[in-house]
Protein backbone atom coordinates (compact mmCIF):
# COMPACT_ATOMS: atom_id res chain seq x y z
CA UNK A 1 0.00 0.00 0.00
CA UNK A 2 1.36 3.44 -0.85
CA UNK A 3 2.14 6.01 1.82
CA UNK A 4 -0.26 8.44 0.11
CA UNK A 5 -3.11 5.94 0.50
CA UNK A 6 -2.23 5.31 4.14
CA UNK A 7 -2.06 9.02 4.96
CA UNK A 8 -5.35 9.73 3.19
CA UNK A 9 -7.10 6.80 4.87
CA UNK A 10 -6.29 8.39 8.22
CA UNK A 11 -7.31 11.91 7.20
CA UNK A 12 -6.99 13.59 3.79
CA UNK A 13 -4.37 16.33 3.69
CA UNK A 14 -3.79 19.15 1.23
CA UNK A 15 -1.01 18.21 -1.20
CA UNK A 16 1.51 20.60 0.34
CA UNK A 17 0.93 19.25 3.87
CA UNK A 18 1.07 15.63 2.70
CA UNK A 19 4.32 16.34 0.83
CA UNK A 20 5.78 18.00 3.93
CA UNK A 21 4.81 15.00 6.09
CA UNK A 22 6.23 12.54 3.55
CA UNK A 23 9.65 14.23 3.71
CA UNK A 24 9.94 12.83 7.24
CA UNK A 25 8.93 9.28 6.34
CA UNK A 26 11.50 6.66 5.34
CA UNK A 27 10.94 3.25 3.80
CA UNK A 28 12.50 0.38 5.74
CA UNK A 29 12.45 -3.41 5.39
CA UNK A 30 12.76 -6.08 8.06
CA UNK A 31 12.85 -9.88 7.80
CA UNK A 32 10.31 -12.17 9.39
CA UNK A 33 10.85 -12.48 13.15
CA UNK A 34 12.19 -8.96 13.70
CA UNK A 35 11.19 -7.30 16.97
CA UNK A 36 9.98 -3.87 15.83
CA UNK A 37 9.04 -2.66 19.30
CA UNK A 38 10.04 -4.04 22.66
CA UNK A 39 8.03 -3.93 25.88
CA UNK A 40 9.40 -1.77 28.68
CA UNK A 41 11.25 0.48 26.20
CA UNK A 42 10.34 3.89 24.86
CA UNK A 43 9.75 3.64 21.13
CA UNK A 44 10.49 6.99 19.42
CA UNK A 45 8.86 6.20 16.07
CA UNK A 46 5.78 4.76 14.41
CA UNK A 47 5.47 2.54 11.38
CA UNK A 48 2.88 2.20 8.66
CA UNK A 49 2.73 -1.20 6.96
CA UNK A 50 3.36 -1.16 3.24
CA UNK A 51 3.60 -4.94 2.97
CA UNK A 52 3.55 -7.73 5.53
CA UNK A 53 1.98 -8.73 8.84
CA UNK A 54 3.00 -8.01 12.42
CA UNK A 55 1.64 -9.06 15.77
CA UNK A 56 1.57 -7.36 19.16
CA UNK A 57 1.91 -9.55 22.20
CA UNK A 58 2.61 -9.48 25.90
CA UNK A 59 4.84 -12.05 27.56
CA UNK A 60 3.85 -13.89 30.71
CA UNK A 61 5.81 -16.47 32.69
CA UNK A 62 4.28 -19.32 30.72
CA UNK A 63 3.64 -17.94 27.24
CA UNK A 64 3.10 -15.01 24.92
CA UNK A 65 -0.39 -13.62 24.50
CA UNK A 66 -1.13 -12.13 21.09
CA UNK A 67 -3.65 -9.29 21.24
CA UNK A 68 -3.36 -7.55 17.88
CA UNK A 69 -2.39 -8.15 14.27
CA UNK A 70 -1.46 -5.46 11.78
CA UNK A 71 -1.29 -5.79 8.01
CA UNK A 72 -1.05 -3.63 4.93
CA UNK A 73 -2.19 -0.07 5.52
CA UNK A 74 -2.21 -0.30 9.31
CA UNK A 75 -0.17 1.55 11.89
CA UNK A 76 2.37 -0.07 14.19
CA UNK A 77 2.64 2.02 17.32
CA UNK A 78 3.23 1.92 21.04
CA UNK A 79 0.59 4.41 22.14
CA UNK A 80 2.14 4.84 25.57
CA UNK A 81 5.45 5.83 23.99
CA UNK A 82 3.72 8.02 21.41
CA UNK A 83 1.48 9.90 23.83
CA UNK A 84 3.44 9.86 27.10
CA UNK A 85 7.07 9.23 26.11
CA UNK A 86 7.00 6.24 28.44
CA UNK A 87 7.90 2.59 27.91
CA UNK A 88 5.21 0.60 26.16
CA UNK A 89 3.50 -2.58 27.27
CA UNK A 90 3.80 -4.57 24.09
CA UNK A 91 6.27 -6.42 21.95
CA UNK A 92 5.63 -6.13 18.23
CA UNK A 93 7.26 -8.54 15.79
CA UNK A 94 7.08 -9.16 12.07
CA UNK A 95 5.36 -12.41 11.09
CA UNK A 96 6.45 -12.01 7.47
CA UNK A 97 9.17 -10.08 5.71
CA UNK A 98 7.88 -6.52 6.03
CA UNK A 99 8.19 -3.30 4.09
CA UNK A 100 7.30 -0.38 6.33
CA UNK A 101 7.19 3.38 6.38
CA UNK A 102 8.94 4.79 9.46
CA UNK A 103 8.20 8.17 11.05
CA UNK A 104 10.09 9.59 14.02
CA UNK A 105 7.66 10.76 16.71
CA UNK A 106 9.72 13.89 17.44
CA UNK A 107 9.52 14.92 13.79
CA UNK A 108 5.77 14.38 13.76
CA UNK A 109 5.33 16.50 16.89
CA UNK A 110 7.34 19.30 15.29
CA UNK A 111 5.10 19.10 12.21
CA UNK A 112 2.04 19.43 14.46
CA UNK A 113 3.41 22.80 15.57
CA UNK A 114 4.09 23.94 12.00
CA UNK A 115 1.01 22.84 10.07
CA UNK A 116 -2.59 22.82 11.33
CA UNK A 117 -3.57 20.28 8.66
CA UNK A 118 -0.93 17.83 9.91
CA UNK A 119 -2.02 18.55 13.51
CA UNK A 120 -5.59 17.65 12.55
CA UNK A 121 -4.30 14.57 10.77
CA UNK A 122 -2.50 13.59 14.00
CA UNK A 123 -5.66 14.12 16.04
CA UNK A 124 -7.63 11.92 13.65
CA UNK A 125 -4.85 9.33 13.73
CA UNK A 126 -5.02 9.15 17.55
CA UNK A 127 -8.83 8.95 17.46
CA UNK A 128 -8.73 6.00 15.06
CA UNK A 129 -6.18 4.19 17.24
CA UNK A 130 -8.42 4.75 20.26
CA UNK A 131 -11.42 3.27 18.42
CA UNK A 132 -9.37 0.18 17.47
CA UNK A 133 -8.41 -0.31 21.11
CA UNK A 134 -11.99 0.17 22.27
CA UNK A 135 -13.28 -2.37 19.73
CA UNK A 136 -10.67 -4.87 20.87
CA UNK A 137 -11.62 -4.47 24.53
CA UNK A 138 -15.35 -4.76 23.82
CA UNK A 139 -14.79 -7.84 21.68
CA UNK A 140 -12.75 -9.53 24.43
CA UNK A 141 -15.28 -8.69 27.14
CA UNK A 142 -18.58 -9.35 25.44
CA UNK A 143 -18.10 -11.83 22.61
CA UNK A 144 -17.51 -15.54 22.67
CA UNK A 145 -14.44 -17.02 21.01
CA UNK A 146 -16.70 -18.28 18.20
CA UNK A 147 -18.04 -14.77 17.63
CA UNK A 148 -14.51 -13.34 17.67
CA UNK A 149 -13.37 -15.95 15.15
CA UNK A 150 -16.32 -15.14 12.87
CA UNK A 151 -15.46 -11.43 13.16
CA UNK A 152 -11.89 -12.24 12.16
CA UNK A 153 -13.16 -14.26 9.18
CA UNK A 154 -15.35 -11.34 8.11
CA UNK A 155 -13.04 -8.39 8.84
CA UNK A 156 -9.56 -9.82 8.19
CA UNK A 157 -9.83 -13.10 6.29
CA UNK A 158 -6.30 -12.68 4.91
CA UNK A 159 -4.91 -13.22 8.42
CA UNK A 160 -6.36 -16.74 8.54
CA UNK A 161 -4.27 -17.64 5.49
CA UNK A 162 -1.06 -15.86 6.54
CA UNK A 163 -0.81 -16.24 10.33
CA UNK A 164 -0.05 -19.50 12.13
CA UNK A 165 -2.94 -20.98 14.08
CA UNK A 166 -1.14 -20.78 17.43
CA UNK A 167 -1.11 -16.97 17.17
CA UNK A 168 -4.75 -16.91 16.05
CA UNK A 169 -5.74 -19.08 19.03
CA UNK A 170 -3.79 -16.82 21.41
CA UNK A 171 -5.48 -13.76 19.90
CA UNK A 172 -8.88 -15.36 20.47
CA UNK A 173 -7.93 -16.30 24.04
CA UNK A 174 -8.30 -20.03 23.47
CA UNK A 175 -6.16 -23.13 22.92
CA UNK A 176 -5.32 -24.49 19.49
CA UNK A 177 -7.55 -27.48 20.23
CA UNK A 178 -10.51 -25.16 20.89
CA UNK A 179 -9.70 -23.27 17.70
CA UNK A 180 -9.75 -26.55 15.76
CA UNK A 181 -13.21 -27.29 17.19
CA UNK A 182 -14.48 -23.84 16.19
CA UNK A 183 -13.08 -24.23 12.69
CA UNK A 184 -14.68 -27.66 12.28
CA UNK A 185 -18.08 -26.31 13.42
CA UNK A 186 -17.92 -23.52 10.88
CA UNK A 187 -16.84 -25.85 8.07
CA UNK A 188 -19.75 -28.26 8.59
Amino acid sequence: MSIDDIINNIYPLPDSSRDHLKKHIAEVSYPKGTCLMEAQKIVPYIYFIKKGIVRAYASTENNDITFWFGSEGETVISMKSYVEDQPGYENIESLEDCELYKLETANLRALFEQDIHIANWGRRFAEKELIKTEELIISRQFKTSLERYKDLMKDKPHLLKRVQLGYIASYLGITQVSLSRIRSKINL
